[in-house]
């Protein structure tokens, strides 16, 4: 049986080992460069300067890194359980490659654009889950197995707020199909009809992913860095690959389905190499907006984080469902979406806003005061 490639007929099989190469060197490439980009990027918030010494303006600073980790030895703790302890970089790492299936860069360049993709889209993102226990619970310390359950009380939570952000989404689209998604946008992106789901996604997607608010499974100041505390060298780097390359494809994903992808705006008429940057130019916002959020924002704790799911987010997104049934049923104009949305937005931030910014205690008396009434 033979299946298109890129404009030529190879077997199915050859297909797919090409495709799966052409995959792992993206990821590569990609996980490289974010690396670079948000070692400079953090600098300058810092106001510093990041990488210099590596190559020209560091650009080799990636590849040093990498270099360090292949030759690093690969340490197991002697009372680890082996397979759990072996197999739980791999269950988390090939959940994001699964997730470069339905990716659409440009037009007619994807692996495979399924008919339910945003669907399997939200399946395979949730099995990283597993990974991340067995890396806890085979490392046999304390630090991983808490940290692998703050990922597992994190993941459920977030979990549900993100796929009825995509149900709200598929039901003004009409469909799950990404490349079909990214076509009716070619005049006005979803995120104006849909700006409180776009949000509510963009919240849950940086908990998805273990980003900055959200990144107490990992929490160097709590549980010393989490479920991967006894991984080094290379299997400490697949975790390091599975991170960034996650990133990656949630940011091509919500550019799809909010941003109008490859063919928002003028991608239809400029042709491949546009849609190419438009892809790239999206992807690399959205990057740069979590690591902006990184070093703006404090660490959540755990009662916080949980409250702001179920609490929050949840009720918004279920209203968000229920309006969006409410103008396809009644056939109402898509204004109606907008002024919900904006309305959403607004309560969303004051809600965040109040529960972070909280009025002061009452000023303690002073120890000379104290210690005078006392006596």
């Amino acid at each position: 049986m033979n299946v298109d490639l890129f404009g030529g007929s190879v077997n199915v099989w050859l297909d797919a080992f090409i495709r799966l190469q052409l995959i792992v060197l993206l990821m590569t490439v990609v996980v490289m460069g974010y690396t670079y980009l948000e070692r400079k990027i953090v600098a300058r918030f810092n106001q510093r300067v990041g990488p210099q010494k590596t190559g020209p303006f560091g650009l080799l600073q990636a590849v040093a890194d990498a270099l360090k980790l292949v030759g690093k030895e690969d340490l197991r703790p002697r009372s680890a359980d082996p397979w759990t302890f072996e197999l739980g970089p791999y269950f988390v790492f090939i959940p994001v490659l699964m997730g470069f299936v339905i990716v659409p860069f440009m037009a007619d360049w994807n692996i495979r654009l399924l008919e339910l993709g945003l669907i399997y889209f939200v399946a395979v993102s949730g099995l990283s889950i597993i990974g991340w226990v067995m890396a806890g619970w085979g490392s046999d310390n304390r630090y991983a197995l808490l940290g692998a359950l703050r990922a597992v009380a994190q993941g459920i939570s977030y979990e549900l707020p993100l796929v009825l952000s995509v149900i709200a989404l598929a039901m003004f689209a009409g469909t799950y199909n990404l490349g079909l998604i990214v076509e009716q946008q070619d005049q006005v992106p979803y995120i104006v009809w849909q700006p409180m789901t776009a949000m509510i996604f963009f919240i849950a997607a940086l908990a998805e992913l273990n980003r900055a608010p959200f990144d107490i499974p990992v929490g160097e100041s709590e549980v010393a860095g989490g479920p991967f505390i006894e991984y080094s060298g290379i299997r400490w780097s697949m975790f390091q690959l599975a991170e960034y390359a996650a990133i990656f494809v949630m940011s091509i994903v919500f550019s799809s389905i909010f941003l109008g992808g490859y063919i928002w705006p003028f991608g239809e008429e400029l042709g491949v190499g546009f849609q190419l940057l438009l892809t790239g130019a999206k992807a690399l916002l959205f990057f740069f907006v979590i690591v902006w959020i990184r070093v703006s924002v404090p660490r959540l704790r755990i009662d916080q984080l949980m409250a702001y799911s179920w609490k929050v987010l949840l009720p918004l997104t279920l209203a968000q469902v229920m309006v969006n049934g409410l103008v396809l049923v009644n056939g109402w104009s898509e204004v109606v979406l907008l002024v919900t949305g904006l309305i959403g937005c607004a309560a969303l931030v004051m809600i965040t806003s109040r529960a972070v910014v909280r009025p002061r205690m009452p000023a303690m008396r002073t120890a000379p005061a104290m210690q005078g009434e006392a006596a």
